[in-house]
């Protein structure tokens, strides 16, 4: 059901439309990456991507169901009630990282994923989808394998796409704790600056979907 709402000028429009159960939600489904593992309270990018939406897209709910160490399987599982309990506007999905550094079946990944953009798209959910690469010691041709396969679910399923989730640092060793697989917090803005470009337009249409009259600042 849309919901129109009466414009209220400034602090006090946000206000009131955090508080409304119909806001619409984004739910982020990932691993440790989002999860914010390893990090101080409040300093993972999801943590980053709140304060920066309730700035400049506001009226949105984010819902972090990230896990740490949660495979395609895993979230593929879980999947389902997490969109019959939150009916987000957009559905974030940043898996497959662990799949690929324990070496698992690449037509399973591809399958998991493809089967969680359908159904969140069936649900009505926007998709983007985060693509990751793996260290170069995994061997050339599954690396590439694995960092294309992100790229052909998104165009199969017709989902937004981050080519690679640590664009532009993914060598810098010194932005990475000390096991050189999860990013310190000094990382966590490159992160949600990498995301931001391809989430922006999906909460544009999620707005006017909703029926909310205020533009995105800046728009």
């Amino acid at each position: 059901m849309l919901v129109m709402l009466t414009v209220v000028a400034g602090a006090g429009f946000n206000q009131a439309f955090a508080q409304n159960a119909t806001a619409p939600v984004v739910l982020v489904h990932g691993d440790s990456l989002s999860a914010a593992y390893g990090l101080p309270a409040g300093r993972g990018w999801v943590d980053l991507l709140r304060e920066k939406m309730m700035r400049e897209a506001p009226g949105f709910k984010v819902v972090n169901a990230s896990i740490s160490g949660e495979t395609t399987l895993g979230g593929r599982n879980r999947l389902a009630a997490l969109l019959a309990q939150h009916r987000p506007a957009v559905v974030i999905l940043e898996l497959g990282a662990n799949d690929g550094l324990r070496g698992a079946a690449l037509d399973g990944v591809r399958d998991n994923l493809s089967a969680m953009a359908a159904a969140s798209r069936t649900a009505g959910a926007q998709v983007l989808i985060l693509g990751m690469r793996l260290p170069p010691n995994y061997g050339a041709e599954y690396g590439r394998r694995f960092h294309a396969l992100f790229g052909e679910v998104a165009h199969t399923q017709r989902a937004a796409w981050v080519p690679f989730l640590f664009e532009g640092f993914g060598d810098r060793r010194d932005l990475f704790q000390d096991d050189g697989i999860h990013p310190v917090a000094s990382a966590q803005p490159r992160m949600l600056d990498t995301v931001w470009p391809a989430l922006e337009p999906l909460l544009r249409k999620a707005r006017a979907r909703a029926g909310l009259l205020l533009p995105v600042p800046g728009a």
